[in-house]
């Protein structure tokens, strides 16, 4: 059975190409690079390359602003960890409540060590409101920390307004924006129209890096102490061993995502537009999470009234389909994801949620299959809820069932 994976905003395959310039590094290039002997110059050397390809796609000014990490949960770490031990004067954060966890949960360990944080609301569509994120600002705001586009939906914030708002307001304000869904998808300038955000954290495995290896762009003059300390590496900002191997990948996986990166991006949102589109006609009662939104060309969530996201899922596994029902990391859950419940998504909908992510590995057959696939899913199962009329093809009328299914 062919595998049609839709899944790539929860991890992507490894492209050739970066495996192809990984292995020397596993194999007789495997010096430790902190070494002094000649040999271990390579591996030295293939990490400060690396670093001047990231910094240079990234429009970062210094390549030694890029600081490697073993992924955006570490970098997320680092950035707002750092930044409440470096600053101790200033205890008051904000950020959104539709941010992945490897975010919400490091601002609630926070919350609950005595920091005040304030988490902004988002719309129906999923937009944060500016006038709530001015009010939001105060004389004792230390960090901004607010995502550039979301995992769940592929909504855009607007960063680069975001965070020149807080630097006008207060210079002394730190921002950091988690760039994971973002990075190889959407052009990033750090020293253009990005130049007032202070952090930016990202990781390899979305855009066809190896799971394991990733970066925080770190801004000079940044207030940020480090996660891990015992060694002079990334000079004194994070002590450990390089990933030489995964440094070397990760460059590569981000010299071919800027490589076509106009072209390909037009091919994918063509992928999705037209997914939505012949699904829009084939489903009743379905909504698209965040379409009046800016979003990522390759996201699209759906919600599906009336019927659950595990039991789609389960059906779409059986037909070859990899998708998710939300984040990977909470997809273990039978609860509505916190994002959707952010946006007020009706209770008739908020468990029926789909996400299909494309990438460049994606097809038009791909997307035809579960064009074919999908509908009979959710007729199928909605044949098997309580609270739809197969007959009539829409939700019973009854309002004593709508009551029991919102309780």
């Amino acid at each position: 059975m062919k595998i049609v994976y839709a899944d790539n905003n929860a991890t992507t395959q490894t492209a050739p190409e970066v495996y192809e310039v990984m292995v020397p590094f596993l194999k007789e290039n495997y010096f430790n690079p902190s070494s002094m002997y000649d040999s271990a110059r390579i591996t030295a050397d293939a990490i400060a390359g690396s670093r001047g390809i990231i910094a240079g796609h990234l429009g970062a000014k210094d390549p030694k602003q890029i600081l490697f990490t073993s992924g955006a949960t570490e970098s997320n770490n680092t950035a707002i960890q750092g930044v409440a031990r470096a600053n101790p004067n200033r205890r008051h954060m904000i950020t959104t409540a539709v941010e992945h966890p490897a975010v919400l949960e490091i601002c609630k360990d926070l919350q609950r060590n005595h920091y005040d944080v304030t988490f902004l609301s988002v719309d129906q569509d999923g937009n944060l409101d500016l006038r709530e994120y001015v009010r939001a600002i105060r004389p004792d705001t230390l960090l901004v920390t607010i995502m550039h586009a979301n995992n769940e939906t592929g909504v855009i914030f607007p960063i680069e307004e975001l965070a020149r708002i807080a630097k006008e307001t207060d210079p002394d304000i730190i921002f950091h924006t988690d760039a994971t869904q973002s990075v190889g998808k959407i052009p990033i300038d750090l020293e253009g129209t990005y130049r007032h955000v202070d952090l930016l954290s990202f990781s390899g495995h979305k855009f066809h890096a190896p799971k394991g290896i990733g970066a925080l762009f770190m801004r000079p003059g940044t207030p940020c102490r480090p996660l891990l300390i015992g060694g002079h590496q990334e000079a004194g900002r994070r002590a450990g061993t390089e990933n030489v191997p995964f440094i070397v990948g990760l460059a590569k996986a981000m010299d071919l995502a800027m490589e076509n990166m106009s072209d390909e991006q037009v091919r994918i949102r063509k992928l999705r537009d037209s997914l939505e589109m012949a699904l829009e006609e084939k489903i009743s009662y379905m909504q698209i999470n965040g379409k009046r939104a800016s979003r990522l060309p390759n996201t699209s969530n759906l919600s599906c009234h009336y019927i659950e996201g595990e039991a789609m899922l389960y059906q779409l596994s059986a037909h070859g389909i990899c998708a998710s029902s939300g984040s990977a990391c909470t997809s273990g859950s039978l609860e509505p994801t916190h994002v959707l419940r952010a946006m007020n998504v009706p209770f008739t909908a908020i468990h029926g949620s789909i996400r299909f992510s494309f990438s460049r590995y994606n097809s038009e057959q791909d997307v035809d299959h579960i064009i074919d696939v999908f509908p009979q899913i959710v007729l199928n199962l909605r044949a098997l809820s309580p609270y739809w009329d197969s007959k009539n093809n829409s939700p019973h009328s009854d309002p004593d069932r709508m009551v029991s299914a919102k309780s």
